[in-house]
Formats: structure tokens, sequence, C-alpha cells
């Protein structure tokens, strides 16, 4: 995005940064994914200062929130209370108000980036007098940054990231259904007759209740992050391509995938619609254009996709716009084909393979770990808890847990879910 890009900061202003707000952008415009929290959070000190800021985008499914500030407000921070914020002011990108989060009441700020729909909340703003309009700014060019990193990724980053989501998946299944194994019987027991209580009965029950409620929601909105049915996601699909019906005045026709077509995992739903939209840009450029028909298509293994224009074939395969999606559809193992046929138009074809891309088995002599070591890590991979992979090995609990540790030094990871991604990502086989 270009520094004077204001479509999306409504009431910017072209007016000269100070000089440590340039170091600031220069650092915030080339951050890694993982330092755009706090790079945003220093850039925008200038300006307001928050307790914590937390960045929520469904583009990067295996960490979808960012976050920077008070650790004991975003240790708290959840994927559900983002998502309620998100949702609370919908056709709004920037809104004040008091809202639970981080498990408590709390002022915030929100501003959205409408391309992507990702949210950044600043908790407890305090403005500092500065120029108001460059938060709007500066927050457009993290979320344009983030795209950026994730439409770049190579394989080993979408490995990891689809082994970290499922990892997280399962996790949260497990806790939702110990939690609500324990709900079901404090629900018998307060339903039983032998309580004398009936008022305090009918209000723990009650109370019970909403929590099971509250407990399955987190477990669907978590789930949905990382899968996405394959109507949905065109239908979010066709959502974001109609401005462009309106602006530009080419007729963009759709035609359905089936409705009970399998699911898509997060990072190829999220690709899947950049691709299209890239493609639809790059067609409109051609004068002579009318119409553009895009269809989707689910045959278990891959969705497949077919972008076709009605203009004189003007697309030119070489240009950058169309190698950067090439590169996309490349970095998640996937297929795609550009026919231009002189006086005929332009037709696109891209597969998009469901399951993760297949990697080489690595040289993973560089963790030098121990034969039981590895053994360890490859009920991990499995998915293993760790008294599974104690009653497996034969060892105790406090041994397993030893191992762990030591496998999360040497492979310089600070948690269970990042081992297993690492593990899938060098092609260590899981063992059964």
């Amino acid at each position: 995005m270009s520094i004077l890009d204001s479509s999306f900061a409504p009431g910017l202003q072209a007016a000269a940064p100070a000089p440590g707000m340039l170091e600031s952008i220069a650092l915030l415009a080339t951050a890694a994914l993982p330092q755009i929290a706090v790079r945003l959070r220093d850039a925008l000190a200038p300006e307001i200062r928050c307790a914590a800021l937390a960045i929520f985008t469904e583009e990067c499914t295996d960490r979808p929130r960012k976050l920077a500030g008070d650790q004991r407000i975003t240790d708290l921070v959840g994927i559900a209370e983002l998502d309620r914020i998100r949702g609370s002011h919908p056709g709004e990108n920037r809104w004040s108000e008091r809202a639970e989060i981080g498990g408590a009441p709390r002022e915030i700020l929100a501003l959205r980036y409408p391309p992507s729909n990702a949210l950044l909340v600043l908790i407890e703003p305090r403005p500092t007098g500065g120029q108001p309009e460059m938060i709007g700014y500066l927050w457009n060019l993290a979320a344009n940054r983030i795209r950026e990193k994730v439409a770049d990724a190579p394989p080993s980053y979408l490995r990891e990231s689809r082994a970290v989501s499922a990892e997280r998946v399962r996790v949260t299944g497990e806790l939702v259904e110990q939690y609500a194994t324990s709900l079901d019987i404090l629900l018998a027991t307060l339903r039983s007759t032998q309580l004398d209580d009936a008022a305090a009965r009918v209000a723990a029950i009650d109370l019970a209740a909403k929590t099971l409620v509250g407990l399955k929601t987190v477990d669907d909105r978590t789930n949905s992050i990382v899968e996405e049915p394959v109507a949905s996601a065109f239908t979010r699909l066709r959502d974001d391509l109609r401005p462009l019906t309106t602006l530009s005045g080419v007729d963009l026709q759709f035609v359905e995938p089936p409705k009970n077509g399998r699911a898509l995992p997060g990072e190829v739903a999220h690709a899947a619609r950049a691709i299209v939209r890239g493609l639809a840009l790059a067609m409109m450029e051609q004068e002579d254009i009318q119409r553009i028909r895009v269809q989707w298509d689910c045959d278990g293994e891959n969705l497949l996709i077919n972008v076709r224009d009605d203009a004189r074939g003007g697309i030119d395969p070489s240009a950058a716009a169309l190698n950067r999606l090439v590169r996309r559809v490349e970095a998640l193992n996937g297929l795609i084909e550009i026919e231009v046929m002189g006086g005929w138009g332009t037709e696109v074809s891209v597969r998009l393979p469901l399951d993760a891309p297949p990697s080489d088995a690595a040289d993973i002599a560089e963790w030098s770990l121990g034969g039981r070591e590895f053994e360890v890590l490859q009920l991990l991979a499995a998915g293993q808890r760790n008294r599974a992979i104690s009653q497996a090995l034969g060892i105790s609990e406090n041994t397993v847990k030893f191992h762990v540790r030591n496998l999360f030094k040497k492979m310089g990871v600070g948690s269970r879910a990042q081992a297993v991604a690492l593990a899938h990502s060098h092609g260590v086989a899981s063992s059964t």
C-alpha cells in the first residue's frame, strides 16, 4: 500500500510524518508476522497509547490473534471475544465502546480493515495529542503487511500453519468434552429432588446451561477459523466482489459450488478468495471486457476454480500481478493454467489440494535427538497426550514430561503445537 493511500482510512491527510514516525513506519512495513502487533503498538504510541493491543485476522489460521501490551490482559484475550466485537458493529470500520475483553469490561477503540475483515482492538486507549488520522493509516499498513506475508508464504509455513491449526482444534475438542462432562454431572446433581433449595437449584442450572452453550460456541468458532464449508466460503467471495460489479460495470457471474462439498481448510479458503479477487482485478483492466464468470467446484480432494472473461485476450500471463497469484497457488501445492485466446478471452483454471502439501523427509540431525526422544516426538506427531505416550513406551508420565521439555529446547519451540507442526514440516512420520 502506498504511503498516501487513504482508501481505507477516512479523513487521512497527506501530512508529513515526523522523523521518529518514519522510522516506526519502516519497521512496521518490514515486520515479520510475529512482530506485527508489537511494531504496530510502538508506531501508534505518539498518536495513542493503550494498555494492550489485539489483532484478529483469519488469514493466519494458525495464529489468528496477534497481541502486544499488558500480559495480564493479553493472556485472557480470546477468539470468541474478538469475534463478538467484530460482529457488534456491522458496516462500521471504526468505533469506540465498553466491551468484554480480556475477561472484563474495558474501554476499547476498534478498527476494521475491509479488504480482509481483520480487526484491531486498542484496549484502554489514551490519546496522546498526536495526529489521530495516523491511527487508521498505521493499522491499514499493518493489515496489508499481514496479507502480503501470508500471500508470499512458502509451502513450509503453510504446512506448519495447518498442523498447528489441527492441533489447536484437537486440544480445544478435548477441553470442551472435559468441561461438558463436568457440567453434565453438575446439572444432574442439581436436578436431584433431594435438594430442597429450589431457587438455588434453578439459578445453578441456568448458569451451567449457559456455560455449556458458551463452550460449544467457542468450539464451533475455533473450528470455523481452520475449516470453512465450501458454500459459505464462496458466499464470502461473492460478497467481496460485489463492490467491483458496482464500480466497474462488469457483469460478474457466479456458478455455485455443491452445497454438500467437503469443507475447505482455512488457508485454502482464504487463498482461493484472494486468487479469484486478483484474477478479477487483472481481467477488469482490459478495455473491452463486459463479463467475468467465476465457478468453484469440489471433487473431494481439490478445490477447482475456473475464471473466464469475454475480452479479446489482452491478459499478459507474465505480468507481475499474475506471477504473484501463481506463487500463491504453488505455495499450496496447487496448479494454475492460464489460457489466453486471442479474440475470445482468457480462461484461468486453478486446482488447490484440500490436504496438506507433502513434504520430503528432512535430515533432523541438527536437533540431536536421542532414540527415546525421537519415539516421543513420533507419538506427539500422532496427537498423543503424555499419559498415552507413557503407556505406549512403558515409562512414567514424569519421564515423558522430561523428554518433552528436552524436545522443546532442542527444536527451539515453546509449545506442543509448535513441536507437532515443526515435526510434520520436517517429514517426521506419525507413530501409531
